[in-house]
């Protein structure tokens, strides 16, 4: 081995092969059959992808798996995505971005793809829909020059609105590069003053029908983003009814035909004239009827006693006015007398609650309260005493003095229990005996 040669570690081989293979091959459509399918808990999927001659690994994440339709054994499929290395066992395998099943073409397979991205991106929002407006002054036409779509619109157009101004911004609209010229006309639209134009109140982007091929340059993605971000309100017209394209779902309106979008975007003449005819025999009788109605009042007017008896007006108002000048005064003294009986009837009610009579009702009640409590106190006392003095004659008749004045006695231990028997004693006890007169203290022998 040479010494100038690099060693590489294992690692930073296997690094390489990655990014020879992310970078030379990168996205790419692979056919097979799908074997070893493994569904993880993660939502991730693995699985086998190969033919008679060679096999793929494939991996599809979560995200992928969870916008395509369930995978089994033994399925033909195509696949869509980017070859990678899973550095870790040094084995190269397909990360898998898109699933179709072997046979529904390439093209459609692309629509599906680009319509799933665009709309997680939120270009599909209807929130985001621009109105368009009803009765435009300018409109854009970008369409192909040569085309039966841009004859139609212009007819209809020249039939249903001959005020509008129209504008044809001439592109191709099929083959190689015209996805682009499609989009920078809808940008050179959104600045058309800026070229010398009237700016579109709103932009119709068209063809006639086709096949999916021929349709196909208003499913790039180019134009998509053309059409998100402008300004002006656009309406896409492409194909037949049956047909849709991308450009139909970002557009502000989708129209099925470019007649269909000639007719939507510019009111019919003939309708409006209706509508206008209609409004000014509205707006006619309106007006008669107000007419009629002054007149009506003139004449009355002219009728009236004001012109024919201007005096006798007067009188009437005079007459009017002494009489509500008599009914205020009669109201006005009605008012004052019942005042009057209302300030009496009070005078009554503050003399009877007058505060100096009102105390002293008060003070007599407490002094004759104060009487009648003594009294009641008094009679208390004296009742209370009587019956204390009759018990203390009881306790004195049934109490140990009068027994012991009668000549009894008892006698207690030393400790002050009273004897009952003879046998509760011993010799050497000490014995006190109370009498009427004194105590006597002996021992027992």
């Amino acid at each position: 081995m040479p010494d100038d040669d690099p060693v590489l570690t294992v690692s930073q081989l296997t690094r390489q092969i990655r990014s020879l293979l992310e970078g030379e091959i990168g996205q790419v459509w692979v056919e097979g059959e799908i074997s070893n399918h493994r569904l993880q808990s993660s939502g991730h999927q693995y699985f086998t992808l190969k033919d008679a001659g060679a096999q793929l690994s494939c991996v599809m994440f979560r995200g992928s798996a969870m916008r395509s339709a369930p995978l089994q054994d033994g399925a033909a499929v195509q696949l869509f995505g980017n070859l990678s290395v899973y550095e870790p066992r040094g084995q190269y395998q397909m990360v898998v971005k898109l699933v179709q099943a072997k046979g529904q073409g390439i093209l459609q397979a692309k629509f599906e793809a680009l319509k799933r991205k665009l709309d997680d991106e939120g270009l599909f929002d209807s929130g985001l829909k621009q109105p368009i407006p009803k009765f435009p002054r300018v409109l854009a036409l970008v369409t192909s020059p040569t085309g039966a779509a841009i004859r139609d619109m212009l007819n209809i157009l020249s039939r249903r609105a001959p005020w509008v101004r129209v504008l044809v911004f001439p592109v191709r609209v099929q083959g190689t590069g015209a996805e682009v010229e499609i989009a920078r006309a809808i940008d050179a639209l959104n600045r058309a003053e800026d070229i010398g134009l009237p700016r579109p109140d709103t932009i119709i982007v068209g063809r006639g029908g086709g096949s999916l091929e021929d349709l196909w340059n208003f499913n790039e993605e180019v134009v998509a983003r053309a059409i998100y971000r402008s300004d002006i309100p656009i309406v896409s017209a492409v194909g037949h009814e049956i047909d849709f394209t991308i450009a139909d779902f970002v557009a502000d309106l989708r129209a099925p035909t470019p007649s269909a979008a000639a007719e939507l975007v510019a009111p019919d003449i003939a309708e409006l004239r209706r509508h206008f005819e209609a409004q000014q025999r509205t707006l006619r009788l309106h007006v008669t009827n107000v007419l009629d109605h002054h007149e009506q009042v003139i004449e009355l007017t002219a009728k009236g006693a004001l012109l024919r008896e201007p005096p006798r007006l007067l009188q009437e108002a005079a007459q009017s006015l002494d009489d509500l000048e008599s009914r205020w005064s009669d109201a006005a003294r009605d008012g004052l007398r019942a005042w009057s009986d209302q300030l009496v009837e009070m005078q009554q009610v503050l003399a009877r609650y007058h505060p100096v009579k009102v105390v002293t009702e008060a003070a007599h009640r407490v002094d004759l309260g104060g009487h009648r409590l003594k009294q009641a106190a008094s009679l208390a006392l004296r009742g209370f005493g009587e019956r204390i003095e009759a018990r203390s004659q009881m306790l004195k008749l049934l109490g140990p003095e009068s027994v012991l004045a009668r000549g009894f006695s008892y006698t207690t231990d030393a400790e002050g229990r009273v004897i009952m028997d003879a046998s509760e004693v011993k010799p050497g006890d000490q014995l006190t005996t109370r009498v009427a007169c004194g105590t006597v203290r002996s021992t027992v022998s």
